[in-house]
């Protein structure tokens, strides 16, 4: 019979974060105006001491990194039918419903993303174009950092620096206009937390970058875009028109300014649970499932399937299921609960795997030994020849 009793240890996203309770506290007693006035002061606050963290003139509060994302694409590719180059595995083109294109106008093409989160910057010279009248004219770059579907990697610096030489170059672009670089920043601060360095210094290049609060940063909703003055008076403008201009949206801001102080101190902690399963999983020297340990560098971890009769899907429904004979076995937590880990998978040949806030010691011993039990189950089935 199935237990009556399970604990959950849900790594499906950094999106399944909750407030702290010094955030519930902060949105309950938080100072606020109408924003579309901008009279709210708690928002101010927070868009101001983003946009400084990242050394930015301005900053802006949205919804969501999806609108933060649309709106950068919007202000930089401000005329229709021009075009933005983005990873052929980036946020933007998979899993934002192609809103640059029916939105914006704005054709995405795509460069092959590396296994690190890179592109060839030869291959991004050679696709940029605006002297043909019968092409788009490239005005936008876009580099997401860290990189989710590469497996939470952290773009490195030196790549940074030679794309912005790249563009920079005299020649490059269409007449004065240069073409402009927007940093899909949603889990930049994870990216700083691995290199050991500030914000400022990952998008020192870069025109704008958008920041999600609501993922390893533990708060409820939101984020904040950050650029230059004139940039953000464009993009407040249309936020409007994208259905984004919130009132007393001071209530969510104040949740922000908490992540800032003192949920981006722990992501540090985040990455070390993380490596923690990863080299479990590893030392289980398993035919069928694995883990790239060279490849951990955030709060992201990918399980690779390496047993092609095994689907990422299937191992991700049994890593949610308690057997009957894992109870007899002493799979519990303390109080006699089964174990139940919730993992991403999709039609990946891997099963992802994102730690955050919430997700302590005891929960990552838990999931630790929920794999090896269910990794031990497959390498039965299929034992290495």
């Amino acid at each position: 019979m199935a237990p009556t009793k399970v604990t959950v240890v849900d790594l499906r996203s950094d999106t399944i974060s909750k407030p702290t309770d010094q955030m519930r506290t902060r949105m309950a007693s938080a100072e606020v105006g109408d924003d579309v006035y901008g009279e709210d002061p708690t928002v101010n606050e927070l868009e101001s001491r983003t946009a400084a963290m990242f050394g930015k003139e301005a900053g802006l509060f949205v919804p969501s990194g999806t609108m933060g994302n649309l709106l950068a694409i919007m202000v930089h590719c401000h005329r229709r039918g021009t075009e933005a180059l983005v990873g052929d595995l980036s946020h933007i083109f998979l899993y934002e419903q192609g809103g640059a294109s029916h939105l914006a106008g704005v054709q995405l093409a795509t460069l092959k993303n590396e296994q690190d989160g890179t592109f060839s910057l030869e291959e991004l010279r050679r696709r940029i174009r605006h002297d043909d009248c019968h092409e788009p004219i490239t005005s936008l770059v876009v580099v997401e950092n860290t990189h989710n579907i590469c497996g939470g990697k952290v773009v490195p610096l030196s790549f940074l620096d030679e794309l912005a030489a790249l563009v920079r170059q005299p020649g490059v672009g269409t007449g004065s206009a240069r073409i402009a670089l927007h940093m899909d920043g949603a889990r930049v601060f994870n990216a700083a937390a691995s290199l050991g360095v500030g914000v400022e210094r990952i998008c020192r290049d870069f025109d704008s970058v958008s920041i999600c609060l609501s993922k390893g940063l533990s708060a409820p909703v939101g984020s904040v875009l950050v650029g230059g003055k004139d940039f953000i008076a464009e993009a407040r403008r249309l936020r409007k028109a994208l259905g984004g201009g919130m009132r007393q949206v001071g209530i969510l801001a104040a949740a922000g300014l908490v992540a800032l102080e003192e949920v981006v101190p722990l992501l540090g902690k985040d990455h070390e649970r993380t490596k923690k399963i990863a080299k479990a999983i590893y030392a289980l020297q398993s035919p069928n499932i694995t883990v790239d340990l060279d490849t951990v560098q955030s709060n992201i971890l990918l399980v690779e399937i390496t047993q092609p009769k095994l689907k990422a899907s299937e191992f991700s429904t049994r890593l949610g299921t308690v057997e009957p004979e894992e109870l007899e076995a002493g799979l519990t937590d303390a109080s006699g609960a089964g174990i139940v880990v919730k993992a991403s998978a999709r039609d990946w040949a891997f099963a992802r795997l994102v730690l955050y806030h919430q997700v302590d010691d005891q929960q990552v011993e838990l999931a630790i030994r929920k794999l090896e039990y269910v990794i031990g189950q497959y390498d039965k089935r299929w034992p290495k020849a």
